[in-house]
């Protein structure tokens, strides 16, 4: 390993951001755009909106288990609780 290496921004893998956001970032209120579903109608991914600052930001993500059991959450038109990444507000997770 070369002494610059030390000093590189390694990728962070989704887990980890997710992990990361989930317990630091900060709160904001978000709305759900659209969602999709599985062939059982179970929602699986969701795509919210939310406003930081003024700006608007969009995003998507796929729902965890836990959030597929309570799916009615995340209809279009719901009001979502979004946590984000105060250097990057783009970067988010629905909670």
């Amino acid at each position: 390993m070369s002494f610059l290496d030390r000093f590189r921004h390694k990728q962070e893998d989704e887990t980890a951001r997710v992990a990361r956001i989930s317990k630091t970032g900060r709160i904001a209120d978000g709305v759900v755009l659209d969602a999709t579903s599985d062939s059982n109608g179970l929602i699986t991914q969701v795509c919210y909106s939310y406003t930081i600052a003024g700006v608007q930001y969009e995003s998507s993500q796929d729902l965890n288990r836990e959030q597929q059991k309570h799916d009615g959450d995340y209809s279009p038109g719901t009001s979502i609780t979004v946590r984000y990444d105060p250097k990057q507000p783009a970067n988010s997770v629905v909670i």
